[in-house]
């Protein structure tokens, strides 16, 4: 299982911070799964007014990702899902989005929670999707890696908090 070994992350006092939801259209369901598992996470942290927005691939999320970033936003969330077909299409679209994500957040200091999922096939986006019979909820903890990484950074800009 591949969230083995994922740390048990404690964040606080965050429900002020901006965050911003991006989100590919493709594969309904499962995306579905990993939108209501992202803003359950926002809720449960206090942050009740997230920005969401759709796009339509996971090959559109960095160029969202970058406008969000020099907007204000604390943080973004990154969801989408590429399943692995009969080309190499899979490979660069994973590679690029991948890539992308990891420029936005090095670039401009915002940190990107990573809801990439890349699956050999549909059964595994659903155990990913945080739907009932998961195994795993990623859209969730995409929001948590997110909003820690965010409240340790300002930890580091606002010590005396």
């Amino acid at each position: 299982m591949s969230g083995k070994g994922a740390p048990e992350l404690s964040v606080r006092n965050v429900g002020d911070l901006r965050v911003a939801v991006v989100a590919a259209q493709w594969h309904q369901k499962v995306m579905d799964g990993l939108v209501d598992g992202a803003l359950r996470a926002l809720h449960d942290l206090g942050i009740d007014e997230p920005t969401l927005l759709r796009v339509p691939g996971s090959w559109e999320l960095p160029v969202v990702a970058k406008v969000l970033a020099g907007r204000g936003y604390d943080a973004i969330v990154a969801l989408g899902v590429v399943i692995r077909g009969g080309t190499p299409h899979f490979d660069y679209v994973c590679q690029g989005v991948t890539q992308g994500l990891t420029q936005v957040s090095v670039d401009t200091g915002v940190p990107v929670g990573f809801g990439l999922l890349t699956c050999d096939n549909e059964e595994q986006a659903l155990d990913r999707a945080g739907l009932e019979g998961s195994s795993e909820d990623k859209g969730h903890e995409a929001v948590t890696a997110a909003v820690a990484t965010a409240a340790t950074l300002r930890s580091v800009s606002e010590p005396w908090r």
